[in-house]
């Protein structure tokens, strides 16, 4: 049984992991800052908001941002006109920055702060966002208090890729799958099986430890949407998305991750992406919408300031 945790040390683990999973996140998760990319995140945004994306957005603030994945891209996509992504690791403040300059994308701040306790004035955002970041946090109450604090009122938000309870259930099958059949799929396309961090590897030894704490929420989708209206949001709304492309996702990610990275082929890896993306669309034509959220992987949020 896993020990309490305090809010503090939740923090601090957080912090420490992703410090040091910054130079790797990039790659590691396969984030990308050209067409696929921004098209990915248009994708979710529209799924969103529909018509209330319009002409988009004068002034955003990402939560948890990490490497910039989404306030990058939404900029370059012209949907944000400048956007201040936030994170509580300095490690990806940092490489955040480094990825806006190496791009050559102005308009993006990048700051060190805490969702719970955001260093901005009242009504500073027209729409506050972030993806995979609210399972993290350790105090969800307080966190949407701040976001319903520093939007304008009619402001928006907008959460994805936050883990439902019932759908980390489900996607454990295709985990499973996976390591059964890994030996034989690693045989058939001659890659050796991955190593572990070597002694000398401390940044990378410490961060494989601290991967297992960092995630503290898997929600019920009423649970999730009952916490933003208390804070003040109206029109709240919690949808699933991408079910089959998420047990292909994982099912594929968890084979790769006990191969060699070098050795998986380009072919293996293309046939995983397309085939993910192709399943994607499936999903949102076929599926979401239709079925309940609570059993789709990812939640999406949606909300507003009144």
């Amino acid at each position: 049984m896993q020990a309490v945790r305090s809010a503090d040390e939740i923090r601090d683990v957080n912090t420490r992991y992703h410090d040091v999973a910054a130079s790797t996140y990039d790659t590691k998760w396969g984030i990308d800052f050209g067409e696929v990319g921004q098209a990915q995140v248009l994708r979710k945004l529209r799924k969103a908001l529909g018509r209330e994306l319009g002409g988009g957005f004068e002034r955003g603030l990402e939560i948890g941002a990490g490497t910039g994945y989404f306030g990058i891209n939404l900029v370059q996509a012209g949907v944000l006109r400048e956007v201040t992504c936030t994170d509580i690791s300095p490690g990806m403040v940092s490489r955040l920055g480094e990825n806006a300059r190496r791009l050559g994308v102005r308009r993006v701040r990048a700051a060190r702060a805490d969702a719970e306790s955001l260093p901005f004035p009242d009504a500073s955002f027209d729409i506050a966002f972030g993806h995979a970041i609210l399972h993290h946090l350790p105090d969800l109450e307080l966190a949407f208090g701040e976001l319903h604090r520093v939007l304008r009122p009619g402001g928006k938000i907008v959460f994805a890729g936050e883990p439902s309870r019932v759908g980390d259930q489900i996607a454990s099958v295709p985990k499973r799958a996976a390591g059964l059949v890994a030996p034989l799929w690693r045989t058939a396309l001659r890659a050796a099986a991955a190593t572990g961090p070597s002694e000398g590897d401390h940044g990378h030894a410490a961060a494989h430890a601290l991967e297992q704490l960092v995630d503290i929420h898997a929600f019920v989708p009423s649970d999730l949407a009952g916490i933003a209206r208390r804070a003040g949001f109206a029109g709240v709304n919690v949808r699933g998305e991408e079910l089959l492309a998420n047990w292909f996702g994982w099912f594929n990610r968890s084979l790769e991750s006990t191969a060699a990275p070098d050795e998986v082929p380009m072919a293996w890896r293309q046939y995983a992406f397309h085939g993910y993306l192709w399943l994607q669309q499936l999903d949102e034509r076929a599926l979401e919408g239709r079925l309940p959220a609570a059993i789709f992987y990812n939640l999406l949020l949606t909300g507003s300031r009144p």
